[in-house]
């Protein structure tokens, strides 16, 4: 009958609910469309054929991402320390809500010497707090004030802190924060990013990348074709940038901070951030993102 297989269908739920409930919160997470047509089965589509299609989100130019931080930081403004402990705990946030504790306690930050890498720095920092296991690799290690003391950091709350991602890493972590490069970068990956860029794509561990994935060039997306960083998930900070357009994989967006004039200076809004969340949930795979 029609009421059993509706109580049918409720129980399974219910142990779904109990043994998988990541699942089930993955499912409710909603979806900002990024140019990306919406099958005829998704919730977005009827959305769409009633006149109200969920807003497609301004993807940023280098050039306009480096100004909008530029000012950001006009004085009196945000410092770059607040811009980055802001950015660091959407990562952490992003991780702890695409890759639950439960089962992604080991993570590995590989942070590069500019101020994506500051990030991940404060991502370790935070997932710590959360309850992960954080360790960093740290190949080039700035001299300036702001990244000692990140460095320093990671030695007080415990946080190994290493010049190369080890060989074994596979086996020793179960998810990887790539923090390497951000939307300033250009040009060749020299050493010894080069090397550590290369274990990054042959590992087999999920990979977070922050703000764009190292190598991408920040408004054509991945060069090199097969040998391009293929991250599952990307947490685009303020607005994503242009090269996120090619991007397939589950995108976030943090930067919950972004003052009114800003907006009405670069034409573009965020989404609704949820209750106190850091971050949302602009995208999914096929199938998988509400």
């Amino acid at each position: 009958s029609v009421a059993q297989f509706v109580c049918g269908g409720m129980q399974v739920a219910a142990r779904v609910a109990k043994t998988h409930p990541f699942l089930l919160r993955r499912a409710a997470l909603p979806t900002l469309l990024l140019g990306r047509a919406a099958s005829s089965s998704h919730p977005a589509s009827s959305t769409a054929a009633a006149g109200n299609a969920t807003p497609k989100m301004k993807l940023l130019s280098q050039a306009e991402a480096s100004s909008l931080d530029q000012d950001l930081m006009v004085t009196p403004g945000f410092s770059i320390d607040q811009l980055m402990e802001l950015a660091g705990l959407s990562v952490a946030a992003a991780v702890q809500k695409q890759y639950p504790l439960q089962t992604h306690a080991r993570v590995l930050c590989v942070c590069g010497p500019g101020n994506n890498g500051g990030d991940g720095l404060v991502a370790a920092r935070h997932l710590k707090q959360f309850g992960y296991s954080p360790t960093v690799v740290y190949p080039k290690r700035p001299g300036r004030p702001l990244f000692v003391n990140l460095a320093a950091q990671m030695t007080m709350m415990g946080i190994e802190l290493l010049d190369a991602v080890p060989a074994d890493a596979d086996q020793r972590f179960d998810v990887i924060v790539d923090a390497i490069f951000g939307f300033s970068f250009s040009g060749e990956v020299r050493a010894p990013f080069d090397a550590v860029l290369a274990s990054l794509r042959t590992s087999a561990l999920p990979i977070c990348s922050v703000d764009i994935p190292s190598g991408w060039d920040v408004e054509r997306g991945p060069v090199g074709g097969s040998d391009a960083l293929q991250p599952e998930t990307l947490v685009s900070l303020t607005a994503p940038k242009l090269g996120s357009a090619a991007f397939e994989g589950y995108h976030y967006l943090g930067g919950r901070f972004v003052p009114e004039p800003i907006f009405a200076k670069y034409g573009f809004r965020q989404p609704p951030f949820p209750a106190a969340e850091q971050v949302v949930l602009l995208s999914g795979p096929s199938g998988d993102a509400e």
